[in-house]
């Protein structure tokens, strides 16, 4: 059968997924993007939880990436304490040698001696994950990561990666949440979000 593909002056896409072309100058393995549905997440999901081994007392996400996917997840699997932890690389140095700044995390209290699942939506490098689960481990907690991505070419921990993925990819995932509903500049004045308190 011969899939057929549809092109435009940036996409590329057939039934199954979309694809973003690269821009001028860039080889299409550093640059493909893969535009994912809300039934693409559904299918990680579903092929996450059977892969987890025992319950977990609580679930942390870190933000912004593992908001969604932390959320569907502690649905999914019953988990009430569900904590947030926002890590911050400068980027004024390397990515490589920066050091964090946690801008929020829980406290020691919420996670010594208890089993907690990190989730992120993809592990990347690895970097923000693995400053949050040496953190956890620093304070006595049990924990284990997962993500709906693991990116394992561009990891930067050998021999590590997250205990749980829903895939492999070496793409530049776009997830569903990060698309903008409306095209910027059309809403109306003051028919757009509430400003903050």
């Amino acid at each position: 059968m011969d899939v057929q593909y549809i092109f435009d002056s940036n996409f590329l896409w057939n039934k199954q997924s979309i694809i973003m072309l690269p821009p001028e100058g860039l080889s299409p393995n550093e640059s493909q993007r893969e535009i994912l549905t809300w039934t693409d997440i559904d299918k990680l999901i579903d092929h996450l939880i059977p892969q987890f081994r025992g319950e977990f007392d609580g679930l942390l996400m870190i933000t912004k990436g593992g908001l969604v996917p932390g959320g569907i997840l502690s649905e999914a699997l019953g988990i009430k304490d569900v904590l947030t932890a926002s890590v911050y690389f400068p980027d004024q140095v390397d990515k490589k040698l920066a050091w964090p700044t946690f801008m929020q995390f829980p406290p020691d209290t919420l996670l010594t001696d208890r089993r907690i699942l990190i989730v992120d939506d993809i592990w990347a490098n690895g970097r923000a994950i693995m400053m949050v689960r040496g953190r956890l481990a620093a304070v006595g907690c049990d924990c284990e990561t997962a993500v709906l991505h693991y990116r394992n070419r561009s990891n930067l921990f050998q021999d590590t990666g997250p205990d749980y993925y829903g895939a492999i990819t070496d793409r530049y995932i776009v997830y569903p949440w990060e698309i903008s509903v409306l095209p910027r500049g059309s809403l109306k004045p003051r028919t757009g979000p509430l400003p903050a308190i």
